[in-house]
């Protein structure tokens, strides 16, 4: 913040990126109507909207819904409430006033009850408003008499409209409200959650597809290699020597099928030499595999989440050095799987806080390397391969002499062809068998994998997003909490200027977006923020003071105060300036100082879902931070002054008077 010329001004607001740490869309449908939706449905989501903060959207649901047909005493309340908030006299239009001054006659044709009572005197306290010296202390009664319901709607609704000895009786209520409720629910631990970005679904590493069908093609024709030299050399050896055969043909059997037996449980249950069970190794020219800005901030969420979630006795940086291979491996997979435009990594921060509770839990309970070990090969599966084709190889060699020790020459030919070609095809048909055998584990354990690791993570993904859906506070308790902070701020205001409100002409807040924020919205509805400037004018006989001050609005601090005090005539010049691509700015040009520019609020365009209109939207932001009522309070007095003010004020208004 910075004085100029008695002016203060928020100059990391204009002309620079604001820090926006996480922008959130909430998926929800409070504010969404059909075309074709039936007019009690368009009013209920119409006083939904005013009860939010939405007025001017509110209005327009409100009042389709009585030109369809939609009337009565609650309707017209809801209606004059819609009308007024957030406004002054000076906001309303001639047709506007004639449309107030209408419903104003068709009060007596409504049937008594408390709405009709509560219609009755909202209109009263607009008669007020508008006659000069009128007695306030009837009206005052009927407002107390009211139902608690609709006397706390009429005071929150016509807040802005309320000035003079009226508000002076009423503020001490207001206030006393504001504070009361200015810290329910437990604000302070749920704030957090409204800003909260939506969790992305779970997902887990699918199973490579089988290599096996290349494998399986070629193995037929090796294995029938293998039955026919094989046959061959053992009917050479039998025609040698019977006696030495038939003991050398079950000894080369039985180790064979024992080699066969527990090689598969070592060859064909490991991975090849060379790689890790599962490991996925990306060629080096995929980008994918690259170190790219969003795996760095995985790889910094994975390393701040295992610093915090360790086991007992561990310190942070013993726990991340146990883990480093283990880290740099999720990591890959989270990048790998989330890798996305526009995704961001606070959206996946759900399962790495999940991955890394796993992580400490399985080692507490002893299993966080157990899938290394469950793919070691016990070194007596390992001795009983090795001597089995020991075993085997001396069998084969034996049958290989005994046939070669036969008197034709002939035989002793066949029988070395015989053994090359059984030796070659043997290890040709073992190699694409445990190759077979390999891909057929590796297959069935990853199907395994990925169906156990995304039940588990459905699982945590769904125990969040509820828990996300319960802490959220709702539309309802931001705006409420919103509309007590900023009662508490022009009460502290009053009290250092020694003014009460029968010293203020008008008064204006304008609520904006401070520097790094977090800013989150309902479909529908208006961008509420982690951290606002709040900045009040008042407007009295000697002139403005303005009051700014930075909000945190989860527990309501304030920082970076500045208050400007300046003559009517000073303010000579105001703009605001619209881009589709930064948001609305306004600039206040005064005689003793430079232009200050003003960041009103940001672009959302690029935030909006299809069904949303970016016009409507706009308004409603402004509307809801109240730029509308501000911007024409600056401008009328920037081209006329103080007489803009004795123009338009309350006297203006013919009186409300309602015909019994």
């Amino acid at each position: 913040m910075s004085h100029n010329g008695g002016a203060a001004y928020n100059s990391a607001a204009y002309n620079s990126t604001i820090g926006i740490q996480a922008e959130t869309v909430h998926d929800s449908n409070i504010y969404m109507v059909h075309p074709d939706a039936s007019p009690q449905e368009k009013y209920r989501v119409g006083v939904q909207l005013l009860e939010d903060g939405v007025p001017s959207r509110a209005r327009e649901m409100i009042t389709d819904a009585i030109a369809r047909g939609y009337d009565g005493a609650e309707v017209r309340f809801h209606w004059v409430l819609a009308m007024l908030s957030a406004r002054t006299h000076h906001d309303l239009t001639t047709e506007e006033v004639e449309r107030l001054r209408y419903a104003s006659r068709l009060v007596r044709h409504y049937a008594e009850d408390e709405w009709k009572e509560a219609l009755r005197v909202t209109f009263d306290l607009l008669a007020v408003l508008s006659t000069t010296g009128s007695e306030t202390g009837p009206v005052l009664k009927q407002l107390q008499d009211l139902p608690l319901r609709q006397h706390d709607a009429i005071l929150r609704h016509l807040d802005v409209i309320l000035t003079g000895g009226l508000k002076d009786d009423l503020w001490a209520e207001t206030l006393g409200r504001a504070r009361a409720e200015r810290f329910d629910n437990d604000r302070a631990q749920r704030v957090w959650a409204y800003f909260a970005p939506a969790p992305i679904g779970a997902r887990a590493v699918p199973p490579r597809p089988s290599t096996a069908a290349a494998a399986k093609a070629a193995l037929p024709v090796r294995a029938a290699l293998f039955v026919v030299s094989s046959a061959l050399l053992w009917v050479l050896a039998l025609i040698a020597d019977p006696a030495r055969a038939i003991v050398e043909l079950p000894v080369a059997l039985g180790a064979g099928l024992t080699a066969a037996r527990f090689g598969v449980r070592w060859w064909g249950r490991e991975p090849r030499p060379g790689l890790a069970a599962g490991a996925r190794v990306p060629h080096p020219r995929d980008p994918a595999s690259a170190e790219d800005g969003f795996t760095k901030r995985v790889r910094h969420s994975f390393d701040h989440y295992f610093s915090v979630r360790r086991p007992h006795g561990f310190t942070s940086d013993a726990w991340l050095a146990h883990t480093v291979h283990l880290r740099s491996s999720l990591a890959a997979e989270i990048a790998d799987l989330y890798r996305e435009s526009r995704i961001a990594v606070e959206r996946v921060d759900w399962l790495i806080r999940y991955l890394a509770e796993d992580a400490r839990d399985r080692y507490n309970n002893g299993t966080l390397f157990d899938q290394h070990r469950q793919d070691q090969t016990p070194g007596r599966t390992k001795a009983l391969t090795i001597a089995a084709l020991a075993v085997l190889v001396a069998a084969a060699l034996a049958a290989f002499g005994t046939a070669a020790s036969g008197a034709a020459q002939p035989q002793a030919l066949w029988a070395f062809l015989a053994v090359l070609g059984a030796a070659w095809s043997g290890h040709a048909t073992a190699y694409r068998w445990l190759e077979v055998r390999r891909e057929e584990h590796r297959l069935d354990r990853e199907v395994q994998e990925y169906s156990e690791n995304l039940a588990a993570r459905q699982i945590a993904y769904q125990r969040w997003k509820s828990f996300l859906d319960a802490t959220r506070p709702s539309e309802l308790e931001m705006e409420t909490w919103l509309a007590c902070d900023k009662t508490t701020f022009v009460d502290e205001a009053l009290r250092h200027h020694r003014l009460t409100w029968r010293d203020l002409i008008t008064h204006t807040i304008l609520v904006a977006p401070a520097p790094s924020y977090k800013r989150g919205r309902v479909r529908g509805g208006p961008w509420r923020y982690s951290h606002y400037v709040f900045r009040l004018f008042l407007f009295t006989q000697d002139g403005i003071r303005e009051i700014s001050s930075e909000f945190n609005f989860s527990d309501a601090t304030r920082r970076n105060e500045e208050r400007s005090n300046y003559r009517f005539d000073a303010l000579t010049s105001v703009q605001v300036t619209e881009n589709a691509d930064t948001g609305y700015d306004l600039e206040l040009v005064l005689t003793n100082g430079p232009a200050r520019k003003i960041r009103v609020k940001d672009a959302d365009a690029h935030q909006l879902a299809p069904t949303e209109d970016s016009q409507e939207i706009s308004e409603i932001n402004l509307s809801a931070a109240g730029s509308t009522h501000t911007f024409r309070l600056l401008e009328g007095i920037a081209a006329d002054g103080k007489s803009w003010l004795e123009r338009h004020g309350p006297d203006s208004l013919a009186p409300f008077q309602i015909a019994d």
